[in-house]
């Protein structure tokens, strides 16, 4: 299975400088940089070192995963933040768990053996509670629902409808991808502090976003059923 990379960055050249050379060329087939237009040297650093990138189209992490997904050819797609957060060392493990059988898996800082070390009591009680609603919601017992670092087989995009662009496309494809009865597997992963840069996600906006879309999926799931007893 062909594995396709995809790093998304905007203003991120610590993080870079810091993370990239960490990441061994035998993990992955296709190495995709989507950019968000960045001003602080990371496309030369990526011309530099011959990697392959695109600056997206429109704003925000939403249109950055639709049109890196678009162009991925991997039959399983990683996404991989480059700020120092994420651990390098879970993308060969997510690759073998998609390889051995998993449809989809979701890294999560809250899971035994994890911890997030970029969290205050702010963002550490939004993430607790984003994921408790999703439990609640659903009946799902995961544990991080808004961390991001998914890895999945790229066939579910088609099969789950996935044509948004919304901030929140990974956390709607983890939620379809638990309704439609897919294997989703959550493994722990330590998040570390941030090298460099600053977060770019308006947190009360995508607050907002993030319980419209459990509220709107959850409804989606409700008509379907309804739908399916019908025929």
């Amino acid at each position: 299975m062909k594995v396709t990379l995809v790093v998304f960055c905007i203003n991120e050249i610590d993080g870079m400088r810091a993370m990239m050379p960490k990441i061994k060329k035998e993990w992955y087939d296709e190495l995709i940089v989507v950019d968000g237009g960045s001003t602080d040297g990371t496309l030369e650093y990526c011309k530099e070192n011959g990697y392959p990138y695109f600056i997206q189209e429109g704003k925000g992490p939403g249109p950055a995963f639709k049109q890196s997904y678009e162009r991925a050819t991997g039959d399983i797609v990683v996404i991989y933040a480059p700020d120092g957060s994420f651990e390098v060392e879970r993308i060969p493990e997510i690759v073998k768990l998609i390889k051995d059988g998993a449809d989809i898996v979701n890294v999560s800082r809250y899971a035994k053996g994890a911890k997030s070390f970029d969290d205050n009591i702010a963002t550490g009680t939004a993430n607790w509670g984003f994921s408790f609603l999703a439990r609640l919601m659903f009946g799902w017992k995961i544990t991080d629902l808004l961390y991001t670092y998914v890895g999945f087989r790229k066939s579910l995009l088609k099969e789950l409808e996935m044509d948004t662009d919304l901030i929140t496309l990974n956390q709607i494809l983890l939620l379809r991808a638990y309704m439609a009865g897919k294997k989703v597997v959550e493994i722990p992963g330590i998040e570390h502090k941030r090298v460099g840069g600053a977060v770019k996600v308006p947190k009360i906006r995508t607050a907002f976003v993030i319980l419209n879309t459990l509220l709107q999926e959850r409804f989606r799931s409700q008509r379907r059923r309804l739908n399916a007893a019908r025929t």
